[in-house]
């Protein structure tokens, strides 16, 4: 009951600002609006009228509509909102009458919403409670796979080596390293290390992104081979191993840091290992067998197995605190982090190098819903901002029925000089709706797969 609520409280707000903004917008340029709605198709009796516009509360919670005055009225759309409207409006308050700026306006405010609510909500955040970083600055070593050519010489660091600064900015955490690292206003990265180790000048473009994440992810932490937490019923906790252990060797290979500690154990499913642990003062060993697991590769490569002892690392983090002039950098800058991640992922899903078993729908939404709601606010605030700016960017793709798929037919308006005849609109209409139905067919296989493992 917990996740439902979550989820229709994170769903029901961004439904809200996104068509609030589409409703301003309308209301503001004259547009006449017959119905207000959260959720799709026919109304619930959670309905009123209030002047010209009913407000309803419909039964398919997956999404809302502003239903403008309009003689162009479509039948699939009508399907989806709930019936037609029949009453007359004046000449002057339709949309189709409304000078082609005014409706680009009215069509992008939702977006607009969006992204706004996500700025605010970030900055928010960074205003009360500052932003959470993880102290890190020292590389347990560099994974070779994926990394690209260009960034080779990273091979090459010692082990356990510390970043002191990148482009001659000071690294004071590993949240900071990631964004040095995607820094888009940069052609080149230039790290520089404690202990007399060389510089590393790395030559890329800023705008290069999906290279630049993949640098970053080849990055590996050096975590303390100490355990944060175990998972009940798993191989760790039935072993006896708690919170606050650290596993110093497994077997005759010493454990220094916790990259050695996943690795070892990640590529010994269902074989018996020897932990040793230190607690407190005193050491003792333990036998432990990972359970098998399975990651998909989807487009991006093949399955693979994994061992997994139901453990997590125990990683110290600091709060930093901002005014309110760093609380709006930083809410800015959260944004356009997300935004560029979506763009990266859509992107990659394109090429092939994401796979589209990692897109989720309303049962994972839920699931994420329920389980950062239990965190707190702060938590459940950045969740719903970044699914805000996920709905934004989703929203401008240029597929007919989306945002995006309508300016595009304004766009090609301004171009022609009037609009695509209502034929050709119903048929590209037609066709987005099919491609959103295969959407929803991939997301909701996605997450059935997921519940049943």
């Amino acid at each position: 009951m917990f996740t439902i609520v979550a989820f229709l409280i994170v769903l029901g707000v961004l439904i809200f600002v996104h068509e609030l903004g589409h409703f301003i917008a309308a209301k503001a340029v004259g547009i006449g609006v017959p119905r207000f709605s959260i959720g799709i198709g026919p109304p619930t009796p959670l309905a009123f009228r209030r002047g010209e516009t009913e407000y309803v509360v419909a039964w398919i919670p997956l999404g809302g509509y502003v239903k403008m005055a309009s003689k162009e009225e479509m039948e699939e759309m009508s399907k989806l909102e709930g019936g037609e409207t029949v009453e007359e409006w004046p000449e002057d308050k339709l949309f189709e009458n409304k000078p082609l700026w005014a409706r680009m306006i009215v069509i992008s405010a939702g977006v607009t919403m969006n992204i706004i609510f996500a700025f605010l909500a970030y900055t928010g955040i960074a205003a009360t409670i500052g932003r959470a970083e993880d102290p890190t600055t020292h590389i347990a070593f560099v994974e070779p796979d994926g990394l690209p050519g260009v960034a080779d010489a990273l091979l090459d660091l010692p082990e356990g080596v510390q970043v002191v600064r990148v482009n001659g900015d000071t690294v004071r955490s590993w949240t900071v390293l990631r964004e040095k690292v995607l820094d888009r206003g940069s052609d080149r990265m230039r790290f520089e290390f404690a202990g007399g180790v060389d510089p590393v000048t790395v030559a890329i473009p800023g705008t290069d992104v999906e290279s630049r994440l993949a640098i970053f992810d080849a990055l590996r932490p050096a975590w303390p081979n100490r355990i944060g937490g175990t998972q009940p019923g798993l191989p760790a906790a039935r072993a006896g191993i708690e919170a606050g252990d650290e596993i110093i060797a497994i077997g005759p290979d010493s454990v220094r840091h916790w990259e050695d500690l996943k690795r070892i154990i990640s590529s010994s499913a269902e074989v018996e290992l020897e932990l040793h642990v230190r607690r407190g003062d005193s050491v003792f060993a333990t036998m432990v067998t990972p359970e098998e697991r399975t990651i998909p590769g989807g487009l991006a490569g093949e399955d693979r197995i994994e061992g997994w002892i139901g453990i997590a690392a125990d990683v110290e983090i600091i709060r930093i605190e901002y005014g309110l002039i760093g609380a709006f950098g930083q809410g800015a800058g959260s944004t356009w982090r997300d935004v560029e991640d979506v763009l990266v992922t859509i992107k990659g899903m394109f090429v092939g190098t994401v796979s589209t078993d990692e897109l989720g729908g309303p049962i994972l939404i839920a699931q994420v819903s329920g389980a950062v709601a239990a965190l707190g606010i702060a938590p459940l605030l950045a969740f719903m901002a970044l699914l805000s700016v996920n709905l934004a960017v989703l929203n401008m793709l240029p597929i007919p029925v989306l945002d995006g798929g309508h300016m595009v037919f304004l766009i090609l308006e301004g171009i022609r000089g009037k609009p695509l005849s209502i034929a050709w609109r119903v048929r590209l209409t037609q066709a987005g709706m099919l491609v959103l139905l295969a959407i929803f067919v991939l997301v909701f296989r996605n997450d059935i797969m997921r519940l049943i493992g």
